[in-house]
């Protein structure tokens, strides 16, 4: 491996990392929102990217969890997916690319892909149907305003996955006529 890949692969690494803890932070912060919405929700104002939903909570407890419940597993799943990122990039040999770890970790990523793009899709039609109902939902755009980016990326990904498993296929068949 070439003294460049190695520097970008330690790059990717770096700012793999540098994005998971970000996403872990946020989604420790969506947390202590949350339990601060029920319990105090007059400190909101002051809290992490200061999600106030307690208007909401007073008029519709369904409508407050459900859209928090939205925006709290999408968080998670971005979480998880940065540390299936930090794995492979992690544990990925250069020189022998195309084995099954490296298979199943790029297959996962596109289905966590898909998995946020979808849930992001459905939250934002159930933000914009509470929208008919008289709910304020602006403030929770921007947890869900990248879906359709998601899905087109998760069909990207899904795509190289399948290259990445005909690849193994053909690198053990020609192990085997060896």
């Amino acid at each position: 491996m070439s003294k460049t890949n190695n520097i970008v692969f330690k790059s990717l690494h770096i700012v793999a990392w540098v994005i998971f803890v970000g996403l872990c932070i946020e989604v420790g912060g969506l947390i202590v929102n949350f339990i601060f919405s029920l319990y105090k929700p007059e400190f909101i104002q002051n809290l992490y990217q200061k999600v106030d939903l307690s208007e909401m909570y007073e008029r519709s407890k369904w409508a407050f969890f459900s859209m928090y419940s939205f925006i709290l597993v999408i968080a998670i799943l971005k979480s998880v997916l940065f540390y299936v990122v930090i794995r492979l990039v992690g544990k990925i040999d250069l020189s022998k690319p195309f084995n099954s770890f490296v298979s199943r970790q790029i297959s996962q990523i596109s289905y966590y892909t898909l998995s946020i793009g979808l849930l992001s899709y459905i939250a934002r039609q159930s933000a914009k149907n509470l929208v008919h109902r008289g709910f304020v939902t602006d403030n929770l755009n921007q947890f869900w305003a990248d879906s359709q980016a998601f899905i087109l990326m998760a069909a990207v990904i899904y795509v190289i996955a399948t290259i990445f498993k005909k690849g193994i296929d053909i690198q053990n068949e020609n192990d085997l006529t060896v």
